[in-house]
């Protein structure tokens, strides 16, 4: 037990110092390139940040743990946005681009849409399930979010203010690989020993996925974005919380389900519910007087309600 929770805090110190290295890895590159730091976390940090999540997801699939699977995938969903978000807007009110607000954020709950009904359309078999062709339009689907963004990269035009010289591009790189490696690695380490600890406790795998592990695998776009918030680089905690979550649906849900299709149980229906639920709420509260920001207020809200949750679920676990 004492060396599990050693393992933990070293994971979580290789998370925090990752974050710190990949944000500025890869604010470097933004200035270097004159590519919006909203588009960079859209992609390099989220899909660095998802890559724990595939890793599991992958494993859950092919070892017969599909609750595992449904719970990751949800529940980090749902902890990127109202955990994540809420930590980060409470440390930093969160200004957030038009774009984000009118295009990427809508994306995410179109990708979140087709996921619910690709898995509640019943199989062939009759059987609820995500199955290698629902992977492979997940996958295009995924392909066209990616042109999306080569055109916000294309057509970015950098404002025309004097930044200090981002040194050379191969420290940048290994400032970003190295993040990576840290996230990755940390997150290991701290999923492995909180399920470890968990299962001591005796804790079932729905609510291991929906928590402990969502939890776990999030780590990364956790102090991914608390270490963004915390520099005043909104664009890059916010890009890489909706970009995350459109990489867990739309390309970890597509490899997966092309690998090795998965089977849904209705127990997941009530988070579908929450997560697009919260995803409504925050478009709202981001269109409300076109202010386009985050309080801290609405922060709190989103985070004292995932909690609510949490220990609604932990104690009706089942």
């Amino acid at each position: 037990m004492t060396l599990q929770i050693i393992l933990l805090l070293a994971g979580l110190v290789l998370l925090i110092a990752g974050a710190e290295w990949l944000v500025g890895g890869a604010s470097s590159l933004a200035r270097k390139f004159k590519i919006s730091d909203l588009t960079i976390g859209l992609t390099v940090v989220a899909f660095g940040t998802s890559a724990p999540e595939l890793v599991v997801n992958l494993f859950a699939s092919t070892t017969d743990h599909q609750d595992i699977f449904f719970g990751n995938i949800l529940g980090s969903n749902n902890f990127n946005l109202f955990i994540i978000l809420g930590i980060a807007g409470i440390l930093l009110p969160l200004k957030v681009q038009v774009s984000t607000v009118w295009k990427e954020i809508p994306m995410s709950f179109a990708a979140l849409l087709v996921f619910y009904l690709m898995v509640h359309i019943p199989s062939g078999g009759g059987e609820m399930m995500l199955g290698r062709i629902d992977g492979i339009i997940l996958l295009l689907l995924f392909g066209l979010f990616q042109y999306y963004i080569y055109l916000q990269i294309k057509n970015y035009e950098p404002e025309h203010t004097e930044h200090k010289n981002p040194g050379p591009l191969y420290r940048m790189i290994l400032l970003v690989i190295i993040g990576l490696a840290g996230l990755i690695i940390g997150g290991r380490l701290v999923l492995d020993n909180a399920v470890m600890l968990a299962k001591a406790i005796g804790i079932s795998e729905k609510v291991i996925g929906l928590t402990i592990i969502a939890a776990g695998t999030s780590l990364p776009e956790l102090a991914t974005s608390v270490v963004a918030a915390y520099r005043k680089k909104a664009d890059i905690a916010v890009g890489n919380i909706v970009g995350s979550n459109i990489f867990n649906l739309l390309l970890i849900g597509g490899i997966v389900s092309v690998v090795s299709p998965v089977k849904y149980s209705r127990i997941f229906d009530i988070d579908f519910y929450i997560l697009a639920l919260g995803t409504v709420i925050l478009f709202i509260n981001l269109i409300a007087w076109r202010k386009h920001r985050l309080d801290r207020w609405e922060a709190a809200l989103l985070l004292a309600g995932y909690v609510s949750y949490t220990i609604w679920l932990i104690s009706n676990q089942g």
